[in-house]
């Protein structure tokens, strides 16, 4: 039954983007990969409005002390398994704004990241490429079929003799030394 649920998250991920503060920059890409052009929902993976229903949470922008408790709330109403991902540079370290008075930093400062997509903001390839490798590492590798060995004839027990290392015998050469006569020179 658990091969069944894992392989259903991994072909289908409910995705839900939440906004903590950033310029809108990495938004717009996510937005993106919603268009034809890159269609993400040919992948199975379906923006999805409530927490309640999403397995993946894509957080952008720096986490402010205004959106810290609501943040930490709507990863809490979202089922188990959960993953985050944090993206842009802001999500990922608090980016320009980290220090500053009303930032608290990173996503990971309010609630566990499953994956980091750095950038200023990550092109919606790069967005897309975070996804699938996360759920791929969700997908338990399968064992590599080894491939069939012919058996060896057998030798009857009587003709087995055992064999005994023989010393390797290395005949110690003469070394000559080299000199070389200086040749005088022909313009003196």
């Amino acid at each position: 039954m658990a091969n069944i649920v894992t392989w259903a998250r991994v072909k289908s991920p409910w995705v839900l983007h939440f906004n903590s503060g950033a310029c809108n920059g990495c938004d717009i890409e996510i937005v993106a990969l919603l268009t034809p052009k890159y269609d993400v929902e040919r992948f199975g993976v379906k923006l999805e409005p409530s927490p309640r229903h999403a397995d993946v949470l894509l957080a952008t922008g720096c986490v402010t002390q205004q959106c810290a408790e609501r943040l930490k709330r709507i990863y809490d109403q979202m089922p188990q398994p959960k993953f985050v991902v944090a993206i842009g540079a802001c999500a990922c370290s608090g980016g320009v704004f980290a220090g500053n008075y009303n930032v608290v930093g990173g996503v990971d400062k309010v609630i566990p990241v499953t994956a980091y997509i750095p950038g200023c903001p990550p092109r919606p390839e790069a967005i897309l490429d975070g996804v699938v490798k996360l759920l791929n590492a969700l997908n338990p590798p399968k064992p590599k079929k080894q491939p069939k060995q012919e058996k060896q004839p057998e030798l009857p027990k009587e003709e087995i003799k055992p064999t005994v290392a023989q010393p390797e015998v290395v005949a110690s050469q003469e070394v000559k030394p080299v000199i070389e006569e200086a040749k005088p020179d022909a313009k003196q």
